[in-house]
């Protein structure tokens, strides 16, 4: 099973490294320093499994998962982080990963998380699979009327515009989303063409005024 290894910090690949090196089945043919390389690596080296951290300078690791899963959907990617936030947790499944680790498990679970994401599996650590139970046996608060415009946004779109009405900048957005600036800039553009307003004061506007009838 061929493995790439992508987080910026050399010594925690090197340990990564090594341990598969102890395996039969498992072997490291690339490793990578950012969420760019992570895909350039998956376009040479069509690795099975990529483990991907989270927060990479440049291209982020979420941001490298879903370009990853839409240009080459059968590499996997497992995700290996110290993030166990909702945001992050969530954020990475929807990108695309199969798997989502935290870099304090035991090697047992790691070889063994790394093998059945290899093989068409899905795999959470212990506490990341304790708040996703949590997270979807939680009540939800019943949804209100919205405008009819708003149902043409997509999740995403969706996401940006509740970031947009709770005041954040594009930077803020993207670093909360773990996505690029430029894509921010481009789903704002599509949300205001769509929502039929002049910038992101009158989307705010309607969403307020949305949720208030």
């Amino acid at each position: 099973m061929k493995i790439v290894i992508a987080d910026d910090h050399p010594l925690f690949r090197s340990g990564v490294r090594n341990l598969l090196g102890t395996t039969d089945d498992l072997v490291v043919v690339g490793e990578a320093s950012s969420g760019d390389e992570a895909l350039d690596l998956a376009a040479a080296l069509q690795p099975d499994v990529i483990l991907m951290d989270i927060r990479m300078p440049g291209l982020n690791g979420i941001e490298a998962t879903r370009l990853i899963k839409e240009r080459y959907p059968r590499v996997e990617v497992l995700v290996l982080t110290m993030f166990q936030d909702d945001q992050s947790v969530f954020t990475a499944m929807r990108a695309g990963a199969k798997g989502y680790v935290l870099k304090d498990a035991d090697e047992p679970e790691l070889l063994q998380s790394i093998r059945m994401v290899g093989n068409g599996g899905a795999v959470f650590s212990a506490d990341i699979a304790s708040r996703m139970i949590h997270y979807f046996a939680a009540p939800k608060a019943a949804s209100k009327p919205e405008h009819p415009a708003l149902a043409e946004l997509s999740k995403r779109e969706m996401e940006i515009l509740e970031r947009i009405a709770e005041g954040e900048t594009n930077a803020q957005i993207a670093a909360r989303l773990f996505i690029s600036a430029k894509t921010v800039a481009n789903n704002i553009s599509t949300i205001l063409n769509k929502l039929q307003v002049a910038d992101r004061n009158e989307a705010r506007r309607l969403l307020k005024e949305s949720r208030e009838q």
